[in-house]
């Protein structure tokens, strides 16, 4: 992504959030009607709203417990905000069917109606965050064709968006390096977003020796996802290989001799570079073996290329599934596969809600997974 298009992007968004601030600002206003309640209002306001682009912008010049807070803090704020932004705009619509139908008693205080608000918005995201910390196990039972293989079944444990750095630090990936090796699984992958924007809090947490500690037979391979690319693909990668995992950059592995694994480069290598990925059709037609083939692409877009081109198991994330309701609306809008399970044609695809989470430490509306795969391979036609 080039330096004018990047700035362009930013500048953009930082302007929908200033707006955003400022209508649930207004609203927040109409509670404070003293001059003694709303300058100490508007202080707290300002200091919420940019407590989480101040950490993130921290981080990369001085990474300190001040960042850590300012990350942390500021990550709650994005929730809350959203649930604010939802009642605002609840009160102008009661509001504006007021006018033709009364809806709520005309006594009611503003102040009354706030303090509600906050309460129902503080348990909400409470409740979000305690559901995050607690990622559940999705078992499923695929069967596919054989080919000639030697193979005749392999459990997978698939970990989507763990999206290491500040937020999912060393106890939440103890916990979840526990729950996949609980699984004994004889493969685990990990379909992209391993690592958050910023490197330099996994560095400094030492994650990649807590990665380390994941055991299966045939190890751990990963593929780049678009957050890696976010904050430097390369750097990303050189780590996680550097700390025993496999990583395929439109690349594939052959598991004893029978299971190709095919891992695709993120689609955002062309915003931020100038090559482009390989097509899945180069990618299956670089290897010889004619086993069964997984394929792991970050982002669940084009799922007819995977069937047109006879892959067995597709398996991806990206989505978080809106991570935050009534975002999985629009996810389910946009992807054919939000979160879950469907088969075209021959091919199985699992797109997962991740184990992890990007920007609030929330969920609402879905829950992290660690996916747990028993695939067989029959002799006979796929079932």
């Amino acid at each position: 992504m080039s330096k004018l298009r990047f700035a362009a992007f930013l500048s953009t968004a930082l302007a929908i959030y200033g707006l955003l601030n400022l209508y649930i600002y207004e609203h927040g206003l109409e509670i404070c009607r003293g001059d003694h309640c709303k300058t100490p209002y508007l202080a707290v306001f300002l200091v919420l709203s940019v407590l989480y682009i101040g950490g993130r912008f921290l981080e990369r010049i001085w990474l300190s417990w001040v960042s850590s807070a300012l990350v942390w803090l500021g990550s709650f704020w994005l929730a809350a905000m959203v649930y604010f932004l939802l009642a605002s705009v609840v009160v102008d619509i009661v509001r504006l069917l007021g006018v033709f139908l009364p809806i709520l008693p005309a006594n009611v205080p503003a102040a009354t109606i706030g303090i509600v608000v906050v309460a129902c918005v503080f348990a909400l995201v409470a409740g979000g965050y305690v559901n995050a910390l607690r990622p559940r196990i999705t078992s499923m039972s695929l069967t596919v064709s054989q080919n000639g293989s030697r193979m005749k079944s392999l459990t997978i444990a698939v970990a989507s968006d763990i999206h290491l750095g500040t937020i999912v630090c060393k106890a939440r990936l103890e916990r979840i390096v526990g729950k996949i090796n609980a699984l004994a699984p004889d493969l685990v992958l990990l379909p992209g977003d391993v690592v958050d924007e910023d490197l330099g809090p996994v560095v400094k947490q030492n994650l990649g020796e807590t990665l380390r500690k994941i055991r299966s037979r045939y190890g751990v391979i990963a593929i780049t996802g678009n957050h890696e690319y976010i904050g430097g693909v390369e750097a990303a990668s050189r780590y996680l290989s550097e700390h025993g995992i496999t990583v395929l950059r439109d690349s594939s592995i052959i598991l004893d001799g029978s299971i190709r694994v095919v891992g695709r480069e993120d689609r955002s290598i062309g915003q931020f570079s100038r090559r482009k990925r390989k097509s899945l059709q180069e990618l299956l037609a670089s290897v010889d073996s004619k086993g069964p083939v997984i394929l792991l692409d970050h982002q669940p877009f084009g799922l007819e290329e995977a069937e047109r081109n006879q892959v067995d198991v597709q398996l991806s994330g990206h989505t978080h599934h809106g991570q935050l309701w009534p975002f999985n609306l629009i996810t389910s809008r946009i992807y054919e596969v939000s979160w879950g399970y469907k088969q075209k044609g021959r091919t199985h695809v699992y797109v997962s809600s991740g184990v992890g989470t990007w920007g609030p430490p929330v969920r609402i509306g879905n829950h992290p997974e660690i996916v747990h795969i028993t695939l067989t391979l029959d002799d006979g036609h796929q079932a």
